[in-house]
């Protein structure tokens, strides 16, 4: 089987202020360049095995990216693809994990306004896993929690409910197989 590895950006500036970032760049605070660096660390001490590392242009994950890459010799290229959902009128509000925002999410056409409705991110998603799943080569993903529902969601069914409220924590590495 086939492996890919998706990692979640370290701490944003907005992580720390509870605000939805979508497609805001906010960026990483000290400990979110410290956990990409110990991420590079967990990659080389689980003996994780990767060709490319492919990042979300957004700085975020391209900071997180480029401090794995220095630790693991792992090469990288930006990958438009997985920038991560633009949540139009949600950008910037807080409570991040709100009751109001969490059924927003529940609505998959909705395009929020000025935003990216989940269909249109899930199709982009799907797309680029289709293209990796027949290629030979080994990637880790370095995006978004946003992003990381339909990674998930691709090798894995799930609820609305679920795919609404799926999260991983900041740095966190998840492996799937294709």
């Amino acid at each position: 089987m086939k492996k890919l590895y998706f990692v979640r950006h370290g701490e944003s500036q907005w992580n720390v202020e509870d605000k939805i970032c979508g497609i805001t760049d906010s960026p990483l605070t000290e400990k979110g360049r410290l956990q990409a660096v110990e991420t590079g660390r967990a990659i080389l001490e689980l003996g994780i095995h990767a060709d490319m590392i492919l990042f979300s242009p957004l700085q975020r994950a391209a900071d997180t990216a480029s401090r794995i890459s220095e630790i693991t010799g792992i090469p990288l290229r930006e990958e438009p693809r997985l920038v991560e959902q633009a949540f139009g009128i949600w950008e910037g509000t807080s409570p991040r994990n709100s009751e109001a925002f969490y059924r927003a999410k529940l609505n998959f056409i909705n395009s929020f306004g000025t935003g990216e409705s989940m269909f249109r991110v899930a199709q982009r998603i799907y797309n680029l896993l289709d293209d990796l799943k027949v290629d030979e080569q080994t990637y880790i993903l370095v995006a978004h929690n946003g992003i990381a529902r339909f990674v998930k969601s691709y090798f894995q069914d799930m609820s609305n409910e679920s795919f609404a409220g799926f999260g991983i924590q900041n740095a966190e590495v998840c492996e799937f197989e294709f």
